[in-house]
């Protein structure tokens, strides 16, 4: 109780969530008189990240940075006008079809949302659009970034599972083209508020022009095309990539110089810092709660009240979603999969399709308030309150969520792919 009430004070009080995870950990362990683990904290803090499968994470993030400062992200949105520019809110389907190319290379909702809301959302309210409408649109879209492979999210299952990342990478497609259509839906439910009028097709270009714009889409190509076919492993595909990216970035595109490495590598290498600090001390939360059998009791009170597979994952989403309120998504899988694997599968639950449903749920968490990243991360880029972009996301959130059910319901949505593949 003394470790709950510390947590959400410290949390209401904006602590970052790293800091958080300690914090906890050292207060539960001083709740219970197990202060004999303090000897071990670094020890199991270091263990969380030793995994080689963790080494994809900070390629794909690098994918996604050469991206966004080699102007790909431009690209994309100029070949999906193409495609859907001419319906009636083009511009709204645009950012859809963008969203699940970026998917494709990025790999993080996060990156995503923080792209997408500094090129796409000035672009639709330029043409006419709802800035509140534009960015809940966004912020929701950008949830594809985990689902379409590769996903971080799914790197992070497959090494805590034990589970192989190629077939959870597989396993996205359908769900992750399901999300989608289920976010083209809304958009023609919500027609009634696109402007009348809109910019529906991009400069007249020729051959040349049209070919290197659809030309970014090699890398998804390179990554599944590696990873089905076995020549590549996950990680070696994330590196095959960004020597791809960076080609077409250079000496293609001609939109970053030598120069711009620094800044690049920089980023980048902030940014998988902090997710691996996270990893691990998101382990170490959970070592210490599995010292006092936390794990256990919260197993058997899910397992009490399921009667099957189907109840028993949506008690998880259930879950997931309350503590994706507060803890980082990558946090509650940490925390999480130790506990909840063995008894999903002694409910008959497919492993690879487990992962699946835990990370699209983990994503319900990255939109909520009152922690909610992505929402924060579009208020900081287009100045409006928490409340107003989450109540212009509710409709693509409820479009998610309904998905999300299906996934549950239908297994072979996630399995189908991996299976025909042999993987």
């Amino acid at each position: 109780m003394i470790t709950a009430v510390a947590f959400f004070a410290l949390l209401a009080f904006g602590l970052p969530i790293i800091f958080l995870l300690i914090f906890a950990a050292l207060v539960f362990a001083l709740e219970y008189d197990a202060t004999i683990l303090f000897d071990s904290f670094l020890v199991q803090s270091v263990k969380g990240i030793e995994a080689n499968g963790f080494l994809a994470i900070p390629l794909y993030m690098l994918v996604g940075a050469v991206m966004n400062q080699g102007g790909i992200t431009e690209r994309l949105m100029r070949t999906a006008l193409r495609l859907v520019g001419g319906l009636r809110g083009g511009l709204a389907y645009v950012n859809v079809l963008t969203n699940a190319f970026a998917a494709a290379i990025l790999g993080s909702a996060t990156a995503q949302i923080a792209i997408m809301t500094r090129t796409v959302v000035p672009e639709m309210v330029k043409q006419g659009y709802d800035k509140s409408y534009a960015t809940g649109l966004t912020v929701a879209t950008g949830l594809l970034g985990p689902i379409i492979p590769p996903s971080m999210l799914m790197i992070i299952y497959g090494v805590l599972a034990y589970q192989s990342v190629a077939a959870l990478f597989i396993a996205g497609i359908l769900p992750g083209l399901l999300v989608t259509f289920a976010f083209f839906g809304t958009v023609a439910l919500l027609s009634g508020r696109t402007p009348e009028t809109t910019d529906r097709s991009p400069p007249k270009t020729t051959r040349a022009e049209l070919f290197l714009d659809v030309l970014p889409s090699i890398i998804p190509v390179v990554i599944i095309v590696g990873i089905v076919s076995g020549a590549m492993t996950p990680t070696e595909a994330g590196a095959v990539a960004i020597v791809v990216a960076l080609a077409l970035s250079i000496f293609v595109y001609r939109s970053i110089g030598w120069g711009d490495a620094l800044p690049v590598m920089r980023e980048v290498i902030l940014a998988s810092s902090s997710v691996v600090a996270l990893i691990g001390f998101a382990t170490l939360f959970g070592w210490v709660l599995s010292y006092e059998s936390v794990p256990d009791l919260l197993a058997k009170a899910i397992s009490s009240a399921s009667v099957g597979p189907v109840s028993f994952l949506l008690l998880v989403c259930l879950l997931v979603f309350i503590l994706g309120m507060f803890l980082d998504g990558i946090g509650v899988l940490i925390v999480l999969v130790p506990i909840l694997l063995p008894l999903a599968q002694s409910f008959g639950v497919d492993p690879v399709h487990f992962g699946v449903v835990l990370a699209v749920a983990t994503l319900t968490g990255l939109v909520s308030p009152p922690v909610g990243p992505g929402l924060y991360i579009a208020m900081d880029t287009t100045g409006l309150t928490m409340m107003q972009v989450f109540m212009a996301a509710l409709p693509f959130l409820t479009a998610f969520v309904l998905s999300l059910l299906v996934v549950v319901a239908l297994p072979g949505l996630s399995t189908f792919l991996p299976s025909y593949l042999g993987m």
